[in-house]
């Protein structure tokens, strides 16, 4: 008799063994990694003097009975040694922010593309998992991710606000000479320039890339709603319309370009930016990117760790929220996810006027989406490529070379929508989420597992059509028909992404412990409707000291499964994280290759169960 009743069959049992490490202050990751951290208990005062540390002797159990770390220390403010830097302004300025990191462009896509695969010729990486996991099979709260709809689903305008808080929004038609130009765009594909609100707001306005309207501004605020819903940091990106009227330029301003050549932002260069703009009528459309808090110090690398950031502890290519963005990526087609699109900001505890000043923390952003939803270079040939290799891939040249070229590739196969050029190569048909690349090797991306991969699809399955249907709204299409074309594009890629990693790591999560010892968990493939109802079945093993027993569970509306648990009968004076209390359940949905395992203490009548992990077989 299998886990789902007569006739069906399950995959086989798993002891749950392994050794907890609750005394050394080390919890033992359900992904086979650790995180070193305070220990922290949540359950009732009674557990405290309860012998929890003793679960350290025995060898049996998988996780110790405590609470999963939500919350990584890198959020505490930490102190930096102080160092002169003298300004303009301020000739004795002195900063204890850590150094700024300049990314070049050309040197960052040479060293990913050329050096780092020469050095790794003769290499020979085993491949390792993320080791910034909780227990829970989920990454804590920190300087570089907080959860969000992975844990809490915000309200419609909180979600489509993305990082704008309410006094950002710039809603209204602005009074005439309100938004200030301060300061022009220096760098980028983009033209631009920076305003200053009247309620002391600061953005960089920047316009649609040429040959593609309405895409990039579109791309920038959808993308990063998305970044932010997802669990990222991001700017606040917004589409604004505004007249003419209500720009007032600051004299004297001038830029220097991408190439290092320094001219005046005039009122001629103003208008220059604005004639390119698209146009509802009177009114100038742009993106505006909110300026980000704290003290600048440039992007953040995908590898290694910050040397002058004492809380930067964990190498960025073995953080799950960076590896696993490579999912969250390729389904928005973000190829430029690199170093240059990210940001590092000092948030110091004094902030306001002393923003370099000591103590503080780093944190950690991602910007700039605007290479999204088929953004395009000037040579057709490339850009049917984004997304599908490298702008030099060693192996798809490799493989030519094998083939003698004969083979028909992904990117020869695709087409533009007609109706929708604006829109490039953006499809679902040539879409495959395992063989997605990035403009060129992303460090965290080439080493993401296959559990990393299915975090983040679980993150993005918890988005529905109609918010994506929103969330796509966010753009203010000029005409509905391309709205509806980009939210059906995304909807279809994300179920190509659901489909292919929800059949091998289970999608059940979320689980959830009544106080009558009812355990119930979610699957989020059937509430996506990953599958047709009728290929989900439900089964449970309960393995614990007392013996096996298998159940068939009934699916529930929402997604969800239950099983009632049952007490065991222990002696008054058993320790509360005794190895007899250890309970394991696995759950299968029949469509997925490997079940969830629900670890548990039985803490009898009084106390109820007590949930301390999950684990979800590799396959």
């Amino acid at each position: 008799m299998g886990l789902y009743g007569a006739g069906d069959s399950g995959s086989g049992s798993d002891s749950g063994s392994g050794s907890g490490l609750g005394s050394l202050g080390v919890l033992r990751l359900g992904v086979g990694g650790f995180y070193v951290g305070p220990m922290r208990f949540g359950w009732q005062s009674a557990l405290m003097g309860a012998g929890l540390l003793s679960v350290a002797c025995s060898g049996d159990r998988r996780f110790p009975l405590r609470e999963p770390l939500w919350r990584d220390t890198d959020l505490q403010a930490v102190s930096v040694p102080c160092r002169e830097l003298p300004s303009e302004d301020d000739p004795r300025h002195v900063t204890c922010a850590p150094e700024p990191y300049v990314s070049p462009l050309a040197w960052d896509g040479a060293d990913n593309m050329v050096f780092r695969p020469l050095s790794r010729v003769f290499a020979v990486e085993a491949p390792s998992e993320a080791v910034n996991v909780n227990a829970f099979d989920e990454v804590p709260d920190s300087a570089w991710f907080e959860n969000r709809i992975g844990r809490r689903h915000p309200e419609r305008a909180e979600l489509l606000r993305g990082a704008c808080t309410p006094e950002q929004m710039l809603g209204g038609a602005p009074a005439p000479g309100s938004w200030v130009i301060d300061r022009g765009k220096t760098n980028g594909a983009s033209l631009g320039f920076r305003v200053r609100t009247p309620q002391g707001g600061k953005f960089m306005f920047k316009n649609d890339a040429p040959g593609q309207p309405e895409r990039a501004t579109a791309a920038s605020v959808i993308g990063a709603a998305i970044y932010h819903a997802a669990g990222y940091f991001t700017s606040c990106e917004q589409i604004v319309y505004f007249p003419r009227d209500a720009l007032h330029l600051n004299p004297g301003l001038t830029v220097t370009d991408n190439s290092g050549a320094t001219r005046p932002f005039d009122a001629a260069a103003l208008e220059r930016v604005l004639g390119l703009a698209n146009r509802r009528g009177e009114l100038y459309r742009m993106q505006a990117s909110g300026w980000l808090p704290g003290y600048l110090l440039g992007p953040f690398r995908y590898e290694r760790t910050r040397g002058d950031d004492p809380n930067d502890v964990i190498a960025h290519d073995d953080r799950r929220e960076l590896r696993g963005g490579r999912v969250l990526a390729a389904w928005l087609n973000h190829f430029d996810a690199r170093e240059q699109n990210t940001m590092d900001t000092w948030i110091a505890s004094r902030g306001g006027a002393a923003p370099d000043s000591s103590p503080g923390y780093v944190r950690h952003y991602y910007i700039d989406t605007s290479d999204s939803f088929g953004s395009e270079w000037a040579w057709d040939a490339v850009s049917r490529r984004l997304g599908r290799s490298y702008l030099l891939d060693w192996g798809d040249i490799a493989f030519d070379f094998v083939t003698l070229g004969t083979q028909t590739r992904s990117w020869e196969r695709v087409s533009r929508k007609p109706g929708f050029e604006q829109f490039g190569y953006f499809e679902v048909d040539e879409f495959d989420p395992d063989e997605w690349k990035n403009e060129y090797p992303n460090p965290a991306f080439s080493r993401a597992t296959e559990r990393d991969n299915a975090w983040m699809a679980r993150i993005l399955s918890r988005l529905d059509r109609q918010e994506i249907a929103e969330l796509v709204a966010l753009g203010q299409f000029g005409q509905p028909e391309h709205a509806g074309y980009l939210a059906h594009v995304l909807e279809q890629r994300l179920q190509k992404i659901l489909r292919r990693y929800f059949a091998k790591l289970s999608p059940l999560t979320d689980p959830q412990l009544s106080a009558a010892g009812e355990l119930c968990v979610t699957d989020l493939a059937r509430r996506r409707a990953v599958w047709p109802e009728a290929s989900f079945a439900y089964g449970a093993q309960v393995e614990s000291r007392a013996g096996t027993r298998v159940q068939a569970l009934q699916p529930l509306a929402a997604g969800k499964v239950c099983l009632q648990l049952e007490h065991q009968h222990f002696a008054p004076e058993l320790e509360l994280g005794a190895a007899e209390r250890y309970v394991v359940v696995k759950l299968e949905n029949r469509v997925s290759a490997s079940p969830l395992h629900v670890h548990l203490y039985d803490l009898g009548p009084r106390l109820g169960f007590a949930l301390v992990g999950l684990e979800r077989d590799a396959g």
